[in-house]
């Protein structure tokens, strides 16, 4: 029986690796943790999976901007069988799940992948930068952008996540590039106050981030990265209010699911590659 793959990447202060493929397994996938310089060094072969991870952290101390280094570490790196960047074109050319969470997120931004108008990865069209009031570690509201492709976010419409960042704030290069990223449905989620509303508002809005995007997807859907950790919503006891909503759950009469709400992310890919790449 085939089996969908995931693997994660690692190395260099990244620090979500166990958690981003626990939400990988509860999904349903067989996970591998790689360290980048094994995929570089032809001991991992990225092309022998389904779904690549991109994990949060402190990629090299976040020296030179969060994610700069280790984007750059991918963009120019030698691997015995070309560039470590061909591979990953390819990886996406043949119409495989990448996702970057959180430093992951920044890595695939710096790299071009995101995002990516036309394919084209050669040029940045977006940053992301130091939040307006600092370092956050807080929850937060995300609503879904129902007109996005996204692949991982399908038949969602809110989500509560966690974010744990300092440079968080996105930033497209010009008003073009925003007007274009909402044509095209790469804007996939935003943070939002209590009633489910994009806010630009401090402390739901935790970094300033303009028109309160907390996450983008290229044109095909299947890349995507955003800032909070859904990974870290792997189970109903994670959440701030978990007592509130087991009291609601036992006014209805209704059984408390078990698991987390950012495990939906990992299970759109899966079934994704299931349906598509088996």
């Amino acid at each position: 029986m085939a089996i969908v793959k995931s693997l994660v990447l690692t190395g260099y202060g990244i620090n979500c690796e166990m958690e981003m493929a626990y939400a990988n397994k509860l999904a349903g996938s067989e996970t591998t943790i790689a360290h980048i310089n094994d995929c570089i060094d032809g001991h991992i072969d990225i092309n022998h999976y389904h779904i690549l991870n991109f994990p949060g952290g402190f990629s090299y101390g976040d020296d030179l901007g969060s994610g700069q280094v280790f984007a750059n570490k991918l963009l120019y790196a030698r691997t015995r069988r070309g560039l470590m960047m061909d591979h990953i074109r390819r990886f996406i050319d043949d119409g495989k799940l990448m996702i970057g969470i959180c430093n992951g997120f920044q890595i695939l931004v710096n790299m071009g992948l995101l995002p990516a108008f036309d394919n084209d990865d050669s040029a940045r069209t977006a940053a992301i930068f130091y939040n307006d009031r600092g370092y956050r570690d807080c929850w937060v509201h995300l609503t879904i952008n129902q007109k996005s492709q996204c692949i991982f976010t399908k038949g969602m419409d809110f989500l509560d996540a966690p974010i744990r960042h300092g440079e968080g704030k996105f930033i497209p290069a010009d008003k073009e590039v925003m007007n274009r990223l909402w044509e095209k449905g790469h804007i996939v989620m935003q943070y939002a106050d209590s009633n489910g509303r994009p806010t630009m508002d401090f402390p739901t809005n935790p970094n300033g981030s303009m028109e309160a995007i907390a996450g983008i997807c290229n044109e095909s859907g299947r890349v995507f990265g955003m800032m909070p950790h859904p990974e870290a919503f792997n189970h109903i006891t994670n959440h701030p209010h978990y007592t509130r909503r087991r009291e609601e759950f036992a006014r209805s009469q209704k059984p408390l699911p078990e698991e987390g709400d950012g495990i939906r992310i990992w299970r759109n890919a899966v079934e994704y590659a299931k349906e598509n790449l088996l």
